[in-house]
């Protein structure tokens, strides 16, 4: 069932992918095709959905675990790599998550993607994403997750640059693929580093290995260096770029250029959770590193705060939810970084679901005002829009951390953790992530009230036009809403409670000398309470500033422009990196094109040698002058000329 789960999607994305090829100029025919695709996509999609869950019911309740070798893959002297399909608690989670919520963003791209004339492709590109996501989850070595990993890079610039005719989807798109590329440079080194000290890539035999290497040193630039913190560290900038943390995180929210549903996709359980899944699944190499832990909690802590700093001033809906997503991403690492690796993986379940659901939610008042997604053109929907608007504020609650939403269970126990790891930087993230709980309040139920309440700011003619989105996008986010609300109790004793252990078996290590989960079940009633507190507090503010008093966000701005500034130019991330690579890279790329090419090389070359023959043909033309006496005189002198050569050369 896991290996059917895996292909499922890829034999439906090919399918549609065929289809794309097929364009008929009949309406009647071209709508046809268009519902095929979407129809094989969807149910190759819910089938393996269905299957996922009885995998994982399979693997985490009866325990059985194992990993199916499919066939030899790459075979180089003693480096040999299979495809395999590796189940255990982890693997099973991931693709039950990634196939339930991507069953439900393709059943929401039919009525979403009506009247695009890309249908076919674009269903084939959703399918092959959920694909080649399935296939990293399911890796038993690190080549083949790479290849899941690239492969979803792949689809993400396809997916995002899906609208090419729109400059500015092309340049999300190339920015998405470069800075990623950043990072992957930093895993692709890290798998080589692997490789070379445990002379293997798959897990079983690495992790096997760890406890002999633990004291192991790498000689890098002539200095001698731990040899796992190296391979950790390595790894974890591929995580950043995948995962958008702080520094590779740019090109997040520029990916909001694609459609509302690969925002959903991208976000919800899919690319950007690859990082926080592959930290855990390799817990029991990071577990050796102190240095690696601290690292990953450090910018995971700082993430969180910097994207949630951010979200609070976006006017565009959608990457409001994006910077959310870059701050609960900060949330996952540093429960990684302080060695709880379940309440991060927790987080990233409950998440899924209601991250999906903001952003299909999102879609649906894109929808209904016409494409509009500034926040400050919205206002007054909740009576014309009812259903996305429950579905939203359960998406927000959750968010939020509320109870009894999904985030508040799995949020908290992080929060706790990190705050019983007793180490520096445990404290550091306690303090940062509460902080950052409630501006994530904040800046949800500003987006809330902005979309949904206070008078209506959309032209009369677009208002005229709201309506609520069809039955076939309702019925995902009615289901993505029922697992916001429900995700978190039902998980919580399994993932972090007393049954944790049995629950995640093998799947996760987590050394004695690292109890901060252990721990966190025992700390004092306030540690709990802060953060569930400090996001009521967030939510009043944002009652206050934009429902009660919704004049004075202006005053506050004007009183703090240059905090407001800062924080609406995200930082200054962007015109940093335009400053420090951007331009130099133009100013070099142009000088070698000017002056490398064009002078040295064309000019010396082929443009000299052309030039030159030119030259020589136009002056040997103007002897050509068509006078009769002209040629007369040059035979005449040629003659001379002759018979002098040879009577000097007689005489001489």
């Amino acid at each position: 069932m896991a290996v059917a789960v895996v292909l499922l999607p890829l034999l439906g994305g090919l399918i549609a992918g065929i289809l794309a090829f097929a364009t008929p100029a009949n309406h009647d025919a071209r709508h046809t095709v268009d519902r095929l695709a979407q129809y094989v996509t969807c149910a190759a999609m819910i089938v393996a959905a269905l299957l996922a869950v009885a995998v994982f019911y399979d693997v985490a309740v009866r325990g059985n675990v194992g990993t199916d070798d499919l066939f030899r893959w790459i075979e180089s002297g003693t480096f040999e790599v299979s495809w395999a399909v590796k189940m255990d608690t982890l693997s099973a989670l991931m693709i039950m998550v990634v196939s339930v919520v991507s069953s439900a963003i393709h059943v929401y791209s039919i009525g979403y993607m009506h009247h695009d004339p890309s249908i076919p492709r674009f269903m084939s590109y959703l399918s092959l994403f959920t694909f080649c996501m399935l296939a990293l989850v399911t890796s038993d070595n690190l080549v083949q997750l790479f290849f899941g990993w690239e492969g979803v890079g792949l689809m993400s610039y396809l997916l995002i640059g899906f609208w090419y005719e729109k400059p500015s989807a092309n340049a999300a798109a190339i920015k998405a693929f470069l800075v990623n590329r950043v990072g992957d440079f930093g895993f692709a080194l890290g798998i080589f580093a692997t490789y070379l000290m445990f002379d293997s890539v798959d897990f079983d035999a690495i992790f096997q290995a760890v406890p002999g290497k633990a004291d192991a040193t790498m000689r890098i630039f002539g200095g001698e260096f731990h040899a796992i913190t190296v391979v950790c560290l390595l790894l974890f900038v591929g995580a950043m770029g995948k995962s958008a943390q702080i520094g590779l995180h740019t090109w997040l929210p520029d990916a909001m250029e694609g459609p509302t549903p690969v925002s959903a996709l991208i976000h919800a359980a899919t690319m950007v959770t690859a990082g926080v899944f592959m930290v855990a699944r390799l817990s029991p190499v990071f577990e050796y590193s102190d240095v690696a832990l601290t690292v990953v909690t450090i910018v995971g802590a700082t993430t969180a705060l910097f994207a949630a700093s951010v979200g609070c001033v976006q006017n565009d809906i959608k990457r409001v939810i994006a910077y959310s997503t870059c701050s609960q991403l900060g949330y996952m690492f540093f429960a990684c970084g302080v060695s709880a690796y379940s309440a991060g993986v927790f987080h990233l379940m409950t998440h899924a679901f209601f991250k999906a659901l903001l952003f299909l939610g999102a879609g649906s008042v894109i929808h209904a005002l016409s494409d509009e997604q500034d926040l400050r053109k919205m206002g007054g929907l909740w009576r014309l829009i009812p259903v996305t608007y429950v579905v939203m504020w359960i998406g927000s609650l959750a968010g939020a951390g509320i109870w009894p939403f999904a985030g508040y269970y799995s949020k908290d126990i992080i929060l706790e953790a990190a705050f019983a790891s007793g180490t520096t930087v445990g404290q550091f993230a306690f303090w940062v992530g509460a902080a950052t709980a409630c501006l994530t309040a904040f800046y949800t139920f500003r987006l809330l009230i902005l979309t949904f309440h206070g008078a209506p700011h959309a032209d009369e003619a677009v208002m005229a036009r709201v309506h609520e989105s069809p039955a076939i996008m309702l019925w995902p986010l009615i289901f993505l809403a029922i697992g916001a609300v429900t995700a978190g109790f039902v998980g919580y004793s399994a993932f972090d409670g007393e049954g944790a252990d049995r629950f995640w078996g093998e799947a996760i290590l987590i050394f004695d000398s690292h109890p901060a989960l252990e721990h966190a079940h025992h700390v004092a009633p306030w540690v709990k309470f802060l953060p569930l507190s400090l996001s009521g507090l967030g939510i009043a503010i944002a009652v206050l500033l934009y429902a009660i008093r919704p004049t004075l966000p202006d005053a506050i701005a004007r009183t703090f422009p240059g905090l407001h500034k800062f924080l609406l130019n995200k930082w200054y991330f962007d015109e940093l990196y335009d400053m420090l690579f951007v331009r130099p890279s133009f100013a070099l790329a142009r000088n070698l094109w000017k002056t490398g090419d064009e002078a040295i090389i064309d000019g010396f070359g082929p443009n000299g040698l052309a030039s030159g023959t030119l030259n020589l043909a136009s002056r040997a033309g103007a002897l050509q002058s068509g006078f009769l006496y002209h040629y007369a005189f040059a035979m005449l002198a040629g003659v001379v000329i002759l018979v002098s050569w040879y009577l000097f050369s007689r005489l001489g």
